[in-house]
């Protein structure tokens, strides 16, 4: 494993509904088999030094999924975090949330901020959950409270800058993620964090996400190693 290790990793979780299909499965199967990467990632993650993960776990316009669908996922959420509340607490795993929490349903709001408070002080990684998350909304909410506050007279156009762009954002005080995963082979970022993956190295990997491995999360690491980031420098 190389000494390269990006301090932020996001992914995308794409190709559940596929794996499925191709097993003549229910959809919501391919989402629990999901759930396994998911398990694999954290502990890749605690072993090799990453710091932050960031999942897109369900985005705004996954609302648009069938209802049967849409209410599965959020039960297996909330079975998530009922069964991996105590490993968090004892593994080191703090728990975030971006999205507009107050969209889910109201088990999954109690149980998230209920985690995310039993994890509070812990720091070996930071566990970032992207749920009825949109990149265009969350940038729209941070011009809105911007607009907000220059009307009140708190801010002037003089004190715009990325950086107070940056702290409106869902992921205020967090790190740009240094490297995107994508699976399921498709090439586009579908609305994910549009501002902080500006300088993000890209892996995408045909694999889909159920059946993507530890030894597919360290071969991304690999990847991103060999890359050189110049952030726009010659």
């Amino acid at each position: 494993m190389s000494a390269v290790v990006p301090k932020h990793v996001a992914i995308i979780m794409d190709g559940n509904g596929r794996w499925a299909q191709q097993r003549g499965l229910p959809r919501i199967a391919g989402h629990e088999a999901g759930s396994k990467s998911i398990e694999r990632c954290v502990q890749a993650c605690l072993d090799t030094g990453v710091e932050y993960l960031t999942l897109y776990a369900f985005s705004s316009e996954n609302w648009k999924r069938p209802a049967l669908e849409v209410n599965a996922l959020m039960l297996l959420l909330e079975n998530f975090l009922n069964q991996k509340r105590d490993e968090m607490v004892r593994e080191g795993i703090r728990l975030h949330h971006i999205g507009r929490i107050q969209e889910l349903p109201s088990v999954c709001q109690r149980k998230l901020r209920e985690v995310m408070e039993a994890t509070a002080s812990n720091t070996k990684l930071h566990f970032v959950l992207a749920l009825s998350y949109s990149g265009r909304a969350e940038i729209v909410d941070a011009v809105k409270s911007l607009v907000r506050d220059t009307a009140a007279g708190t801010v002037s156009e003089a004190d715009i800058t990325p950086e107070l762009i940056a702290s409106r954002l869902n992921t205020a005080g967090m790190p740009d993620p240094d490297l995107l995963i994508r699976t399921s082979g498709e090439m586009r970022i579908s609305n994910f964090l549009l501002w902080q993956l500006s300088y993000t190295e890209i892996h995408v990997t045909k694999k889909f996400w159920p059946d993507f491995q530890r030894e597919d999360f360290l071969a991304a690491l690999e990847d991103y190693a060999g890359r050189s980031r110049r952030f726009g420098g010659v």
